[in-house]
């Protein structure tokens, strides 16, 4: 008797674990969970993307998290949201920086971009050099600001509700790195 109902527990435990694994996303043999909790906000998986260079180089995958009741066409606005990123290849500190300076300029005018300079440094400093599958997460709750972790581990937080709507229109304003990662991450709410 004892053996069969630790078998039934055994077997739901299994169960359950292989429900939560098949409601997350995998991408290039990425896993993002499908949901996160974000300082008691719960924040749930929108969908996932893979962004290449020159077609054939897979520079890194990526996963969009909203708030509940959030649509994707409302991610640049006061709203709480997640963008994780996992790297193929080892990228510097440096290189974060000025991918961050490059990549708001196109969504972002030259007065607000003045503006915003002090905190895109802030942010700028908080960097470190990621190797192969490490994760770099940006996390915005509004009234907290835009919290920068690495592997799970915080790094900083800037706030401002525009420095994130400038900071996530790298990857989902109207002019993103990746048009096509773009699409991949905002199809699926």
């Amino acid at each position: 008797m004892r053996t069969r109902i630790a078998a039934s527990v055994a077997l739901l435990a299994v169960l359950a674990s292989t429900a939560r694994l098949a409601s997350a996303k995998e991408i290039e043999g990425v896993r993002f969970a499908d949901r996160y909790d974000a300082h008691g906000a719960a924040l749930a998986l929108n969908c996932v993307g893979l962004l290449r260079y020159m077609v054939f180089i897979k520079g890194y995958v990526a996963a969009l998290y909203l708030g509940p009741g959030v649509k994707a066409d409302d991610v640049l606005g006061d709203v709480p949201k997640r963008l994780e990123i996992e790297y193929f290849y080892p990228i510097k500190a440096v290189d974060f920086a000025k991918a961050t300076d490059v990549g708001m300029e196109p969504n972002v005018d030259a007065t607000t971009k003045a503006r915003l300079q002090p905190r895109i440094d802030r942010l700028n400093a908080l960097y470190q050099d990621v190797k192969p599958h490490d994760r770099y997460a940006l996390t915005y709750l509004p009234g907290s600001g835009t919290e920068l972790a690495l592997n799970g581990h915080v790094l900083g937080t800037v706030e401002g509700a525009d420095f994130a709507a400038a900071l996530f229109a790298i990857w989902l304003g109207p002019k993103p790195i990746d048009v096509s990662l773009k699409s991949q991450l905002m199809q699926c709410s």
